[in-house]
């Protein structure tokens, strides 16, 4: 653990996460080293280790801070509003999902791996993110759609929560992706990252 005040450390390893997503903007998560990221903070590349023992375990929190980012979301529309249809529940969902287009990013990597390289205590840390995302969503179907049995609202969450491994794949398509579709003749609808999700929550909902 490195020396220095609660706050200190806390801003340096902000600094660390935002200069992986920097990266994570233009380059593959294979190509992001350690290095890489060191050069975009302001200390030395050591002194990361002081943080993180791996690039898995600094992705792996630019993944629990996007999951905290839609978790605010989430908290505001459970807070916010006294009363919402299914139509105005599934807009306010899919608008929170076209909004965390990196955690949508992030979920179609190889979680596997991202987990299997991390320390139990960061992935913890990460689950309890996770964990709070789904007590969110379920928080919001329980206010707005009171008829709902607890089975109901289970079944929701194991549908839409893997559906989400899906969403950046479908609606972040390549002009190579795009090529190779129509040469292979492949009759494919593009939709936005809002399109797709407001369609798979209405059949939900």
């Amino acid at each position: 653990m490195p020396k220095g005040s609660p706050e200190r450390t806390a801003a340096r390893k902000e600094e660390i996460i935002s200069a992986c997503e920097k990266l994570y903007q233009t380059m593959s998560f294979k190509d992001i080293t350690l290095k890489e990221i060191g050069n975009e903070t302001s200390f030395s590349r050591p002194t990361i280790y002081n943080y993180y023992q791996t690039k898995e375990e600094i992705f792996l929190a630019l993944y629990e801070r996007e999951y905290d980012r839609w978790n605010e979301e989430l908290e505001s529309i459970l807070h916010d509003n006294e009363k919402l249809t299914k139509q105005q529940i599934a807009e306010k969902l899919a608008t929170s999902i076209a909004n965390r287009q990196q955690l949508l990013k992030l979920l179609a990597m190889n979680n596997y791996d991202m987990e299997e390289n991390s320390r139990p205590e960061l992935l913890t840390s990460f689950k309890v993110a996770y964990g709070d995302s789904m007590k969110n969503v379920c928080r919001i179907l329980t206010k707005f759609c009171p008829g709902k049995s607890v089975q109901e609202i289970q079944n929701f969450i194991y549908i839409f929560f893997p559906f989400m491994f899906g969403i950046y794949p479908y609606t972040s398509v390549t002009d190579k992706q795009r090529e190779a579709m129509k040469e292979a003749n492949v009759d494919y609808v593009y939709q936005s990252i809002f399109e797709i999700t407001n369609n798979c929550l209405m059949k939900l909902l």
